[in-house]
């Protein structure tokens, strides 16, 4: 499988925990060279050194604004002279019902979840189109394909990330450009404790308990997508843990 990863210059958000995380550690392993980008500096720097990556291979991102996910992909080319792959992972799952008017949780759903993939795409495509080759993979989520009470919000960030991902193959083919959409159902990561509400987050977390697999396995997908020979372009992989019936 690491036939065409080793190498290439990959771009994680959402990457001090989780499925970036687990990504980052797998495709490392692979010999990809990662940087990676998220709030959490300290986790960042604890896996850069857990890792041995090279200065300037992480940087504090908040990838609800522009600039800092552009300082992000500007520095994993000014570090490794060009970016092949960016990741856009980042993403929160504050579940409440419609009813209960969580505004800040919708603003806070669109500026992560769909408003980040945007920010990544705009920062990368530049490089990538000059160069007539990369590769983005966005994340959607099984809510993306079957909504259900009380992850309405959710669910439409995350249909709206595949309908722009394809919108985005349609039209970087002129480019070389691969793009992948990646919709994971229950996997372990820190979403459910983006929950606002103490009765969903309660829900969900014996939810995930009970069928969430762990995060290397959305890695593993990652890393499928990547190591496809350049002249494959898998669009779209929707997976769930086997136990999962939703």
């Amino acid at each position: 499988m690491t036939d065409n990863i080793a190498g290439k210059v990959i771009v994680i958000t959402g990457a001090s925990s989780g499925l970036g995380a687990a990504t980052a550690r797998r495709l490392h392993k692979e010999g990809a060279k990662v940087v990676l980008g998220a709030r959490r500096l300290d986790r960042l720097e604890a896996l850069s050194k857990e890792l041995d990556l090279p200065d300037g291979a992480v940087i504090e991102t908040d990838v609800t604004d522009a600039l800092q996910v552009q300082r992000l992909v500007d520095g994993a080319v000014a570090l490794h002279g060009r970016i092949d792959v960016m990741l856009n992972n980042a993403g929160l799952m504050p579940h409440s019902p419609l009813e209960r008017g969580r505004i800040a949780d919708w603003d806070r759903m669109i500026d992560v979840n769909l408003k980040g993939v945007l920010y990544g795409i705009a920062a990368a495509l530049p490089h990538m189109t000059r160069r007539k080759s990369g590769h983005i993979i966005n994340v959607s989520s099984v809510a993306g394909h079957k909504v259900r009470p009380g992850s309405a919000v959710y669910a439409a960030t995350k249909a709206a990330v595949r309908m722009l991902s394809e919108g985005l193959r349609q039209e970087v083919k002129p480019y070389n450009i691969r793009t992948t959409i990646i919709s994971p159902g229950a996997v372990e990561s820190e979403l459910p404790q983006s929950i606002t509400e103490a009765d969903v987050a309660e829900g969900v977390a014996a939810f995930y308990e009970a069928v969430a697999i762990p995060a290397d396995r959305f890695a593993r997908i990652v890393a499928f997508a990547i190591a496809q020979p350049e002249d494959v372009d898998v669009n779209e992989i929707l997976f769930r843990p086997t136990a999962q019936e939703l």
